[in-house]
């Protein structure tokens, strides 16, 4: 179907500028903003995306893996050890996430040594957990909800999702930076 007002096999109203490409609009116009706008917000919700589904993934292998160790056949080989299992299991989730993110979901972004960004990765994802014990904190103790469901609300909801936004800031800010010399600048202003 041809319209006169658009290109060929365009159903609708034709709006003017949105086939071209960004560079061959001028600048001043509002259509260059609405571009350059639909592409940030773009490429912010594949990265938001992507980030879930490998936040996803190691949240399977945390729980999954404490739970062989703990479980496997019975009494699993770290049966009388709870905590040592669960060391275990966030260390090899959170490794898991540190690649997921770095080759996959922020792979476009700048790079540093992989020292630093894994570094930094595994602090913000500790910050990113004591939100969330923080939060079970201030239910149980402060707020006295002492229920399982309590409990599980405020660290598994509410506090797995104020980490995660968090995580997701701070990944983006620090460890896979956009800029990498701004991250830098900014990391020794925020330590000074």
């Amino acid at each position: 179907m041809t319209r006169p007002d658009g290109p060929p096999g365009r159903i609708g109203p034709a709006v003017r500028g949105y086939d071209r490409p960004v560079s061959d609009t001028s600048p001043g116009t509002s259509t260059s903003l609405f571009r350059s706008l639909v592409n940030q917000v773009d490429r912010l919700w594949h990265e938001v995306a992507k980030f879930g589904i490998v936040g996803l993934c190691a949240f399977v292998i945390d729980v999954g893996l404490f739970n062989l160790l703990r479980f496997a056949g019975g009494d699993g080989p770290l049966y009388d050890k709870p905590l040592t299992a669960k060391v275990v299991s966030v260390a090899v989730a959170t490794t898991f996430a540190y690649f997921g993110n770095r080759y996959w979901t922020f792979r476009h972004r700048g790079r540093t040594s992989f020292r630093r960004e894994y570094l930094l990765f595994f602090l913000l994802n500790g910050v990113g957990m004591l939100i969330a014990v923080g939060c079970l904190w201030f239910s149980h103790y402060a707020l006295g909800f002492t229920s399982p469901l309590a409990d599980n609300i405020s660290a598994n909801v509410v506090g797995l999702a104020l980490g995660t936004m968090f995580r997701f800031w701070s990944y983006r800010r620090w460890v896979f930076p956009e800029d990498v010399e701004a991250a830098d600048e900014a990391a020794v202003s925020t330590s000074a």
